[in-house]
């Protein structure tokens, strides 16, 4: 059905170059597929100052190619010319907001997967202007060859962007954590290992007050990131049970913490997107790559599409889990059938079950059953 829909797309599109739009039209209604009838097509290569347009009319000609600001007045207007217009983008740092702003305004917007866009990636000549223009000629053919992504709204944006901050924090503390580290060694001294958030007590307590005085500052320092930390950490906690209680519940499973379900949560969005739950595995990049030619088939790591963030959280609850103080559970016992003597095979088992895990959570998502540790939850 999927690829009858997509011939018929095609074929429309050859057509509407053709002055047969008005028929090809009812016939695409008639089959169900739904029909952009957007004038202009536009691709839009974003940047941080500025951004490249190139608009294209129903027949494919282009009508304008330009540089525009990357600033909200400056894009009003470009609206405004180019009122009821598709525009087409590529995901990065900007498309969040600005697909958002375009929506706003009344257009239909797409955000291209960029790894997705090999054309574009490794193209011989690049540019901004050749992006663009590329951008909208892939669009006017086939949209499902954008492999479109969907941003979230701006809450759930905002959230996400809570947690991803506070990793950045804890990431940066143990930056300073190494370098106090190998400064107080290159003195003679050396302090024990105790957890991030203790390190700063313990410093006080076994350097002496002549080497305490070098790395004081650092030591306020770790500190005060230690109480930020805790205190965006608290308001995680409070996010899940006010805001998400979806996230709550997923917390039955044990070695899921509020940070994962939260984030689980905001990223996934609608869990009604997944026709069926195992899709999970792949969206988050947790299924084997294949290349398949001819007689050869061989095997190969995983994808690692989709959000690198949740699928490093979801290794790690699924560590947690096959590691000496996980509980017993269907979880654990799938993974010790895979587990085999190496590191490779150990790896294999820690992603497979980070990938059931994954499954597991989506189904009890859509259920709202409670979890019961012992069952076999889902068929993997």
């Amino acid at each position: 059905m999927r690829r009858r829909k997509r011939d018929l797309r095609l074929l429309y599109c050859r057509m509407k170059t053709k002055n047969h739009s008005s028929l090809t039209d009812r016939i695409l209604t008639d089959a169900g597929v739904e029909v952009d009838h957007s004038p202009v097509t536009i691709g839009l290569d974003l940047g941080d100052k500025k951004h490249f347009y190139c608009a294209l009319d129903s027949g494919g000609k282009v009508l304008k190619k330009e540089t525009i600001s990357n600033d909200r007045e400056v894009l009003k207007q470009f609206s405004a010319t180019w009122a009821g217009a598709l525009i087409v983008m590529e995901a990065g740092t900007h498309s969040p907001w600005i697909s958002r702003f375009f929506m706003g305004l009344g257009h239909r917007v797409i955000v291209a997967n960029p790894r997705k866009m090999k054309a574009i990636s490794t193209a011989e000549r690049k540019s901004d202007e050749r992006d663009a223009e590329l951008l909208a000629r892939i669009a006017r053919v086939d949209e499902a060859l954008l492999h479109p992504v969907e941003h979230g709204d701006e809450k759930r944006h905002r959230d996400m962007l809570a947690i991803k901050l506070r990793d950045a924090l804890v990431r940066s503390r143990v930056g300073l954590i190494n370098a106090v580290r190998f400064t107080l060694k290159s003195m003679g001294y050396a302090v024990s290992n105790p957890s991030s958030e203790r390190f700063h007590k313990i410093l006080a307590e076994e350097v002496p007050e002549e080497c305490l005085k070098v790395i004081r500052p650092m030591v306020g320092v770790l500190e005060r990131m230690t109480q930020e930390i805790r205190e965006m950490e608290r308001e995680i906690v409070r996010l899940g049970k006010e805001c998400y209680p979806e996230a709550e519940k997923l917390r039955q499973i044990t070695g899921v913490g509020p940070i994962t379900s939260l984030y689980f949560v905001l990223k996934i969005g609608d869990v009604k997107r997944f026709g069926h739950t195992r899709d999970i595995g792949a969206y988050l990049g947790l299924t084997p790559r294949r290349d398949q030619s001819g007689g050869t088939d061989k095997q190969l790591g995983i994808t690692k599409c989709g959000d690198a963030y949740l699928r490093c959280l979801l290794v790690n609850a699924a560590q947690h889990i096959m590691g000496p103080f996980g509980p017993p559970g269907a979880l654990r016992e799938y993974g010790e059938r895979l587990r085999g003597t190496t590191s490779r095979e150990k790896k294999r088992a820690v992603v497979a079950v980070a990938r059931k895990l994954a499954v597991l959570m989506i189904s009890l998502w859509k259920s709202g059953n409670e979890y019961e540790p012992r069952a076999t939850q889902v068929a993997a």
